[in-house]
C-alpha cells in the first residue's frame, strides 16, 4: 500500500477521533476516489503515491472549480465549503511552484529540447518542450500553468 494512502487512512483516525466533520469528509471521499481508481479498468490494482498523488490533484482541482461555480451562482456558504476542502487537501500534495520557478523551469525545458535538436525550439515542438516541462514540474504545478510559461519561453526565443 502506498506510504501516502496509508497517512490519509490515519489521518481519517484521527479526524474521526477528534469529530472534525470536515477533514472526515474531505479524507473519506478521496479515499472513495482512490478507491475508484485501483479497481477502474481490468484488473483491480494498488496504485502508487505518485498516483495518489494525482487523484488528490484531481480531487483539489474539481473542488476549486465548484467553489468557483458555488460563488457565481451566489451559494457564498457552499463556495467556502469546497475551499475548506480543498484547503484540507492541500496538505497531502507538494508545495505548489510559483511563476518564476515555472518560468525557469520552461526556459531550461526548452534549452534540453535545444541541445537534443540542435537548434532552437519553436511553436511545433512545443509538445517535446511541454513533456520535459511537466516532468520537471512532477505535480508541483498546474498543466495550465506550465503551458503558458512554455509558450512563453518559446515566442522569446
Amino acid at each position: 500500500m502506498s506510504t501516502l494512502k496509508e497517512q490519509l487512512r490515519a489521518d481519517l483516525t484521527t479526524a474521526m477521533k477528534a469529530r472534525d466533520e470536515l477533514v472526515r469528509t474531505t479524507l473519506r471521499s478521496v479515499l472513495t476516489s482512490i478507491g475508484n481508481a485501483e479497481v477502474a479498468g481490468d484488473t483491480a490494482r494498488e496504485l502508487s503515491d505518485d498516483e495518489v498523488r494525482a487523484v488528490i490533484t484531481k480531487e483539489t482541482k474539481r473542488r476549486a472549480e465548484s467553489a468557483q461555480a458555488f460563488a457565481d451562482g451566489g451559494r457564498p456558504e457552499s463556495a467556502e465549503r469546497e475551499r475548506a476542502e480543498g484547503e484540507v487537501l492541500a496538505r497531502y500534495l507538494p508545495t505548489q511552484l510559483d511563476d518564476d520557478e515555472v518560468a525557469a523551469l520552461a526556459a531550461a525545458a526548452v534549452a534540453e529540447v535545444e541541445s537534443e535538436t540542435g537548434e532552437k525550439p519553436g511553436m511545433k515542438q512545443m509538445g517535446q518542450v511541454m513533456k520535459k516541462a511537466n516532468a520537471a514540474a512532477a505535480g508541483r504545478a498546474e498543466g495550465g500553468r506550465v503551458a503558458a510559461a512554455v509558450k512563453k519561453a518559446l515566442a522569446a526565443g
